[in-house]
Order: C-alpha cells, then structure tokens, then sequence
C-alpha cells in the first residue's frame, strides 16, 4: 500500500506542476490580449493544448487509484492543491474568454467603420454610442 501511496503522490505532485505552468500561460495569455499582441496567441495556444493533453493522461492515470489512497494524509492535502489550482485556472480561462471576445467585438467595429457598412456604431463627443450611416468613408476611393 505504501507504494500506491508514494506513486499517487509522485503524479499527484507532478499534476501540481503542471497545474501551476497553466496558471502561468493563462496569465501569458491574457497579457497578449490585453496588449493587443496577437502574433503570440498561437503559441499559447498550442503550449495551452499539449499541456491540457499531459493534464488529462495524468488525470487518467491518477484515478486508477483506489478512493482510499485519496483519504490519507499524505494524499489528501494535494488532492485540496489540486482542486484550488483547478477552479483558479477556470477562472482565469473564463476572464481570457470574455477579453477575447471584447477584443473580437472592437476589431469587428473598427473593420465595420473602415469599409463603411451601412450603419457603423462610433462614439460621439460625450462619450455615448452613436450609429452612423458611414459617413466616414461615403466619398472614400482608393
């Protein structure tokens, strides 16, 4: 039994590594779109992909133990590690996706503006929302 032990608490501590180098390309990721920097999403996105495919083969091997390994006080104090670094990291995606989306809406505005569609929302001198008829761009030839 003490092996099972000390071989869940090796990939248990593992998936705790893992977990926080998420935690971390989350954080990256977020910067990228806040900052408008778009060349580097790719990369997140594909170092986020594997990490979530190694992420899940552990899971996977980690719930081959038996549910009273998970009950010992060597295992159990990772296992509550585990469950916050989790709910931060979906946290933090769910932030990522919402910043990704305002980012989608403001480019999409800025290209609605640019070629004139038919009604464009800008802002006004106070501030507010304003949609125009594409005035910007009517007598525009290029």
């Amino acid at each position: 039994m003490d092996d099972q032990i000390n071989l869940c608490h090796h990939k248990l501590e593992n998936q705790i590594q893992h977990l926080n180098t998420l935690t971390q390309i989350l954080d990256a990721e977020l910067e990228c779109l806040a900052s408008k920097r778009g060349d580097g999403l790719k990369d997140i996105a594909r170092e986020k992909l594997t990490l979530l495919n190694t992420i899940q083969k552990l899971d996977k091997e980690i719930s081959g133990f038996s549910k009273e390994i998970f009950k010992t006080e060597q295992i159990e104090p990772l296992t509550s590690t585990i469950n916050a670094l989790l709910l931060k990291c979906q946290k933090q995606n769910d932030v990522n996706a919402q910043a990704a989306h305002q980012a989608q809406l403001a480019v999409r505005e800025l290209k609605d503006i640019i070629i004139g569609a038919p009604t464009s929302i800008t802002y006004g001198q106070d501030g507010g929302v304003v949609s125009a008829n594409s005035e910007l761009v009517k007598n525009l030839k290029a």
